[in-house]
């Protein structure tokens, strides 16, 4: 293959994770950079689809700190989408592909994205959001127009200038206003947190081939790929849908993976896989766990089931990047249960209300500072404003710090719940909830679930005590507003919801209520 051509490097240009492909382009073209379920792509290969991609959204009008939007399944081509925005200047949107066509209309419009890359099977969702996105001005379809749009564009590159500290992402997280809102991560941010990663838990030329068990869309997806890009290693992507953990299994032992990631739910599904014990799994090195809490129990099963590999605990949130705080394999029986320590470039102090230290033992927030922590949130100054008051940014977990100095989490001061390793937010589906004509007031909270961690609870005051809500009218009210894992599993029928004096909801009241068993409830799916 011949390599497209290239003008000089522009001077005081910043590093892009598009330069990194290009790099290895050049270097190493016909190493493997990524493989999924139906196509493999070398770095040289990767590299000119990269380009024909970009050159094809530029002729459909995108440039330089354009929004595009990014709507698919696990694919390559996802990850295509991706690197051509950046190759342009351009900021990458991913969306979850679980959203229905209102929650997807309010990203392109918040984020003001003027092209989408979509799945086939999820274009009829984009072409009914376009109805309230006025300024996407062309949607590429992949299996679509996609190859087509590739074929008709030029190989050839025209460098554009991209300073590090320029958005590449806008990571959309849902906040306790009830509305997403989006993270604007930089270059430098996913580049240092990569570098900070590598740095922090060591990396080796045998530690070469990475799969995640997050998706695409999801930052522990995107930024977990980072260290095998840089280092020219390969990239395994898994299909998306319901989660297979023989097939996983199986993906490991073939692809002889050294690296990966799954959340608590997946890695308990995983070691109790049969036959587990008689796969060649002699290559992994490192495997993690995040996203949501793990029981000690499971992550002793964990350590007895990879006894060669190192089991890591990865701390954070989509604003930082997302990791803060690791736990490594060395301290994973000693401080069992803790989030271990800050990471290489990240700041964290412990504090009350007003910002004061809290002395070690003691609960506080955890807050950061640093390189890899956002800039903004996308067009909300006084989210933003919020977020870093007194020049910290504040993550709303409450943890203590042993004598050691190592993390613990107590408890999450933002009211969310997280399920399967998603972060449902309760003022949103509270707001959806509140519009169901039958339903005059509501609370959101998580219930413990064996599978999932946790699972939500709406609990419910009818509109008419004699007319409640069935569960059938919730479930249909809610899967046209709502992606799947955020509607209500349960519901309960009360007469008030108890709240304090300046009317917030008791929800711990709720939650105690729940566990005595004076909160009845049933399912709502």
């Amino acid at each position: 293959m011949t390599e497209p051509a290239r003008p000089a490097t522009i001077t005081g240009r910043g590093m892009t994770m598009s330069d990194l492909l290009a790099r290895h382009a050049r270097t190493t073209p016909d190493a493997i950079a990524l493989r999924d379920a139906r196509a493999a792509r070398s770095y040289g290969e990767l590299d000119e689809r990269v380009i024909r991609l970009a050159n094809a959204l530029a002729a459909r009008g995108v440039e330089a700190g354009d929004r595009v939007a990014v709507l698919g399944l696990n694919s390559i081509e996802v990850l295509e989408a991706y690197f051509a925005t950046l190759r342009l200047g351009a900021i990458c949107v991913p969306v979850n592909f679980r959203l229905v066509a209102d929650e997807i209309a309010y990203l392109l419009t918040d984020s003001g994205a003027v092209a989408v890359v979509v799945d086939a099977g999820l274009a009829p969702q984009v072409e009914k959001a376009r109805g309230q996105a006025p300024a996407v001005g062309s949607v590429i379809t992949i299996d679509g127009d996609y190859e087509e749009a590739l074929a008709a564009a030029s190989d050839t590159y025209t460098e554009v200038p991209v300073a590090d500290h320029s958005p590449a992402y806008i990571m959309y997280t849902s906040g306790t206003t009830g509305r997403p809102k989006g993270a604007v991560l930089t270059h430098r941010n996913l580049l240092l947190h990569a570098f900070s990663n590598m740095a922090h838990l060591g990396t080796s030329s045998d530690d070469r081939v990475w799969l995640s068990g997050a998706p695409l869309f999801h930052i522990a997806g995107l930024a977990g790929m980072l260290p095998s890009l840089i280092t020219g290693g390969r990239t395994i992507i898994p299909p998306s849908g319901g989660f297979d953990p023989v097939a996983t299994v199986r993906l490991l032992e073939a692809e002889r993976v050294s690296s990966c990631f799954f959340v608590p739910a997946q890695w308990a599904a995983i070691c109790a896989v049969p036959d587990i014990g008689e796969r060649d799994l002699s290559t992994l090195r490192r495997i993690s766990w995040g996203a949501a809490p793990a029981s000690t129990a499971l992550l002793r099963t964990m350590i007895d089931t990879f006894p060669q590999a190192d089991v890591v605990t990865s701390f954070g949130q989509t604003e930082c990047s997302p990791v803060t705080c690791t736990l490594r394999g060395e301290d994973a029986l000693r401080k069992i249960g803790s989030i271990g320590m800050p990471m290489v470039n990240v700041e964290v102090r412990v504090v009350d209300e007003e910002m004061n230290d809290v002395p070690r033992g003691e609960v506080g927030e955890i807050v950061y500072r640093g390189p890899l922590v956002m800039t903004e949130y996308w067009n909300k100054p006084a989210e933003t404003a919020e977020a870093f008051a007194g020049g910290w940014f504040h993550s709303g977990d409450l943890v203590r710090q042993d004598a050691d100095g190592y993390l613990y989490v107590v408890d999450r001061k933002k009211d969310m719940i997280i399920s399967g390793g998603e972060n449902i937010y309760c003022a949103e589906v509270e707001n959806v909830l509140a519009g169901h004509p039958q339903i005059a007031d509501v609370a959101l909270i998580g219930v413990p679930d064996p599978k999932w961690g946790e699972t939500p609870l709406a609990v419910i005051v009818p509109a008419d005590p004699a007319d409640p809500p069935t569960e059938a009218s919730v479930e249909a009210h809610c899967r046209e507003h709502l992606a799947s894992y955020k509607r209500p599993r349960e519901i309960a029928i009360v007469e008030t919801l108890p709240r304090n004096p300046s009317g917030k909801v008791l929800k711990t009241r709720l939650r105690e209520e729940r566990a005595a068993g004076a909160l009845v409830s049933r399912p709502a799916v």
